[in-house]
């Protein structure tokens, strides 16, 4: 076991924003993790579990031990005729998983393609991207309970995944560490291409009957031209989750921006586009010094090179502030704001 101490976690976050860990230990199995957990250097200490970075903006250094997940592994625990149940460890890189899953023809996660993080993180947020989410494909998942480290396994209905949010996200907020997560795969998929951007992009290139394979290739064409590479320029994704509202509440906004880009949702209220919002309130593009919202998406907030978690925070204040002076609405951050 090897603790570091006074870490550097700036290369650990896709914001690339500096931060300090009093300590850092990573693991990589579930008896290295109780090792440390029994470790008296960590004894009452606060505890924050890491693992791509991708989701989190650090706004000050961090007080007690940073743990990093790494637990390796993609297996195939069952496999019936239709389905085949497919375990992988936390520290996967999550779209290491999904081309491994569409490398062998199992459906359900190619629409997911590109999302950046790992496994682990995964159910936390629901991921979702272009008509598919987690929890479509979602079986079970491990962790251990930080309290008595207790193994334990979570279904589909004890995860309550919501638009962006978990158990693990509320409730089970720190109290837990996700160590594998199992998906039910399809055998004999079938691809969804009910969202715009696929099929154009499918439209474009002449296929008329996809396989996964090309839906994944078209998610991943769709996302590098729309969201900036975080080894490129510091960002963490979509920044805000589009806000759901009242049908009455969408028709009276309707009415005063005619252009409004809104969706159904299957309990009778409506989805808001947040980029359409944020962009129409002028920020798209906008720049403070080292931090901005993205020229090519306004969900996405960068970081141009030396920003600071802090600065990012403040942008993201005055985002949510001016969209609901325009609107009425006010969004929510995706991020993690530690």
């Amino acid at each position: 076991m090897r603790l570091e101490k006074q870490a550097d976690l700036t290369a650990l976050n896709t914001f690339g924003v500096p931060a300090r860990a009093e300590l850092l230990a990573r693991f990589s199995s579930v008896d290295e993790l109780r090792e440390l957990l029994a470790a008296p250097e960590l004894h009452e200490r606060p505890q924050l579990v890491l693992g791509g970075g991708s989701n989190v903006l650090f706004t000050h250094d961090q007080v007690g031990v940073v743990l990093l997940n790494e637990i390796p592994g993609i297996f195939v625990e069952r496999e019936a005729e239709d389905h085949v149940w497919v375990k992988a460890g936390a520290g996967v890189v999550w779209h290491d998983l999904v081309m491994h899953a569409v490398g062998k023809g199992w459906g359900g996660i190619e629409n997911l393609s590109l999302i950046p993080g790992k496994v682990g993180a995964a159910p936390m947020q629901n991921i979702g991207a272009y008509g598919a989410e987690l929890k479509d494909s979602f079986h079970e998942l491990e962790a251990l309970r930080l309290s008595d480290g207790e193994r334990l396994t979570f279904s589909a209905s004890a995860c309550a995944f919501g638009y962006r949010e978990s158990f693990f996200k509320r409730e089970g907020r720190d109290r837990f560490v996700i160590l594998g997560v199992t998906l039910r795969l399809d055998r004999h998929p079938r691809v969804h291409t009910t969202y715009g951007a696929i099929r154009e992009v499918l439209a474009q290139r002449g296929i008329t009957d996809p396989t996964i394979r090309d839906v994944s290739d078209a998610v991943v064409s769709i996302r590098r031209s729309k969201l900036p590479d975080p080894t490129v320029l510091g960002n963490a994704g979509s920044f805000f989750k589009n806000p759901v509202v009242s049908r009455q509440q969408a028709d009276a906004i309707r009415r005063d921006h005619p252009t409004m880009v809104a969706y159904p949702t299957p309990d009778g209220r409506v989805k808001l586009a947040a980029g359409w919002m944020i962009e129409a309130a002028g920020w798209k593009g906008s720049r403070q010094g080292p931090c901005g919202v993205h020229k090519d998406q306004a969900l996405v907030l960068v970081n141009h090179g030396g920003a600071t978690g802090t600065m990012i925070y403040d942008l993201s204040e005055q985002v949510l502030r001016s969209v609901q002076e325009r609107f009425g609405v006010t969004l929510e951050r995706e991020v993690n704001i530690l």
